[in-house]
């Protein structure tokens, strides 16, 4: 055979192994993109269906011609035909790849919301006054351990602290059921305990404590110990979804973060001051929004007889404990959960294009990074992340107080929710897709969150074809309750607390089942309005309510005041005209006056700073002394006791503080 005869016969045959070779490629990448596409399941099932028919019938084309052009590989061949077929075949393979790296990174993205591992760091500290600098000078001290076995950073990684370095060999594990009374007997100064295991974050937990403010700077952290451990083995809550297909209607539970890192990895424990839950039947497009209280005097599910405390205190025994206390006391299962740091709910808000809201009054607090100070003005304006973030936080400007810090951040998610629906830029989808899988953590599994693309898809068709401005009915509920001085037995001081009316949970368990259909739902067939005054919605649970308001009687042991509480009265009796505490409703409790009204100078920084003993709350500026406050007919200190029902409260004020 000639050399020209060689050459021809050797092209012939690189033609058909090339044509093989971008064949099998073809399939290859038509099937992984085919599986991608599976992986969105409920989303436009149709199209999906269409698409991978489409990409199947064109490998398979491929395929065909292939086989037909090898089997004519010894005939002359068409150059230009198979070049063409070449350009077709590559061109595929770029939009097979393309669909396969775009569902990939999209899926992964989601994926990664749901977090499968956290951190969790566990710090031995002692008091700054000791003289203990580093781990060889803690010696002969009693050491404070939480009891629970199972708790990572209050058990589990201190006893690894504890094996590692041989501290159990000169010093003693003093065993505790709860941190707040760990950091009580430390302050104690007196020898009960030395020196704590607790979690890193204890200071974001207890500073705002009357008493505990500076502990930070109180304490010292001899040494440090972080894991990274699977959440499943931590949590049940937090890895249990329901399972329940999102076309039935659901619960979700809104939890914000009190956190300045850039991503929510670590242990991410809600601080009781950003609690909303919704309730949503997606085939009525009805929705129910309850922000509860950070002060509700409610039975915590995790604690020894379910001991009635604030809610916030939950926080500090990890979600499981916050979800089971909200699940209880309202009655009802919480399908998901969503918690959101303070840097998610910016870039979320700066993703979306800012947020519209009518501010009433000026309102001033730090930013995401706790730097700097942020004010916002009145009037209705375009809020950034850090803007609208000051919006969400602020309460001790607020008339109402938690209040109206709860009424801000339900206006914030509906705000989000309005622009999240005008999104048409693929650009902008892929910054809220990375803002919420880095600062977002929920038990929403992948599949379920795909499934909220029909939800989405069903409100934007509705709002189309309809003149009204908003689909989807949202019911706003209101914990009604009053407020109230009662002792707690850990902190060992009194505690200003929100006592719910038990007419008003009833009302908000009534609307919540509804909305669930889990009871039938009531029709309202008649109501009255005036043509002079705008409607306004009746806002479920909040009355007003004759009956259901409880008095809680607490006696405070003789024995148990805390150094730290005969230092708050002292500082009290010596300001008669100061930053007194400042509480909602006409109650007393036990020895204690609540207060009612503005109190002192100041709408107090403060709460819960008058003590046990026969020391009254202060009323209207007056401190009490042997005669306690009066307030709505009830008194305490010497002269206390009530009678009937307490006054339905008025919106409240002032600080309260925070206790794990």
């Amino acid at each position: 055979m000639s050399k020209k005869g060689k050459e021809k016969n050797y092209n012939k045959k690189s033609t058909g192994v090339f044509l093989w070779i971008f064949t099998l490629l073809s399939i290859l990448v038509c099937g992984t993109a085919i599986y991608e596409i599976t992986l969105l399941s409920s989303i436009e099932d149709n199209l999906r269906y269409i698409g991978m028919g489409v990409l199947g019938v064109i490998a398979l084309f491929f395929l065909i011609r292939t086989i037909i052009i090898n089997k004519k590989i010894k005939k002359k061949a068409n150059k230009k035909g198979h070049k063409l077929l070449f350009i077709f075949m590559f061109l595929y393979i770029i939009l097979c790849a393309g669909i396969t790296l775009g569902i990939y990174y999209i899926y992964g993205k989601l994926d990664s919301i749901n977090k499968k591992y956290v951190t969790y760091e566990s710090n031995l500290i002692v008091l700054s006054s000791n003289s203990a600098t580093k781990i060889e000078d803690i010696k002969n001290m009693k050491i404070g351990i939480l009891s629970d076995d199972k708790s990572p950073d209050g058990y589990i990684i201190p006893m690894e602290m504890v094996k590692e370095n041989n501290l159990e060999d000169e010093n003693t594990l003093v065993d505790y059921d709860d941190y707040t009374s760990m950091i009580v007997d430390l302050y104690q100064n007196d020898g009960t305990v030395d020196a704590l295991f607790v979690p890193d974050n204890y200071a974001q937990q207890f500073n705002q404590i009357t008493g505990y403010e500076n502990i930070a700077t109180d304490t010292r952290i001899i040494i440090s110990k972080s894991k990274e451990m699977l959440k499943s083995d931590t949590s049940k809550q937090e890895t249990a979804s329901s399972g329940k297909s999102l076309t039935e209607p659901f619960t979700i539970l809104l939890m914000g973060i009190d956190s300045t890192d850039e991503v929510l990895q670590k242990n991410a424990i809600a601080n009781g001051d950003t609690l909303i839950l919704i309730t949503f039947n997606p085939k009525t497009l009805n929705a129910t929004m309850l922000s509860i209280p950070r002060d509700s005097y409610v039975p915590i599910a995790c604690w020894p007889g379910k001991e009635r405390n604030k809610i916030t205190h939950a926080a500090g025994y990890g979600t499981d404990c916050m979800i089971n206390t909200i699940e209880q006391y309202f009655d009802t299962d919480i399908d998901y959960y969503a918690k959101i740091n303070f840097k998610g709910l910016v870039k979320l808000v700066d993703a979306v294009g800012g947020v519209d809201i009518n501010v009433e009054q000026t309102l001033c607090t730090d930013d995401s990074n706790r730097g700097q100070q942020i004010c916002i003005q009145p009037g209705y304006q375009t809020l950034d992340g850090e803007h609208a973030l000051v919006y969400a936080r602020n309460r001790k400007q607020l008339k109402n107080g938690d209040f109206g810090r709860g009424q801000h951040q339900q206006e914030i998610v509906l705000a989000l929710v309005e622009k999240i629906k005008q999104i048409r830029d693929v650009s902008q989808f892929m910054d809220i897709l990375n803002t919420v899988s880095n600062s977002v953590d929920t038990n929403l599994s992948t599949k379920q969150i795909l499934a909220f693309y029909n939800i989405a898809k069903d409100i934007v068709s509705s709002s189309l074809s309809s003149e009204k401005a908003d689909i989807v009915n949202i019911q706003k509920l209101w914990l009604d309750g009053s407020g109230q001085m009662i002792y707690d037995s850990r902190m060992r001081m009194p505690l200003y607390d929100y006592v719910p009316n038990t007419e008003s949970v009833k009302d908000i368990i009534e609307a919540m089942h509804q909305n669930l259909e889990l009871i039938e739902h009531k029709d309202i067939t008649k109501f009255s309005f005036s043509i002079n005054e705008p409607y306004e919605q009746k806002v479920i649970g909040e009355g007003p309510y004759k009956t259901g308001y409880e008095v809680v009687k607490s006696n405070i042991p003789a024995d148990k005041t805390t150094k730290t509480e005969k230092e708050n009265t002292k500082v009290k009796d010596e300001d008669e005209e100061g930053e007194g505490s400042y509480t909602t409703g006409n109650n007393t409790s036990g020895n204690n006056s609540s207060t009612s009204g503005n109190t002192g100078s100041n709408t107090g920084d403060n709460t819960g700073e008058n003590t046990g003993g026969d020391t009254g709350g202060n009323t209207g500026g007056n401190t009490g002394g042997d005669t306690g406050g009066n307030t709505g007919g009830n008194t305490s200190g010497d002269t206390g006791g009530s009678t009937g029902d307490p006054t339905p409260p008025e919106p409240r004020t002032g600080e309260e503080e925070t206790q794990p």
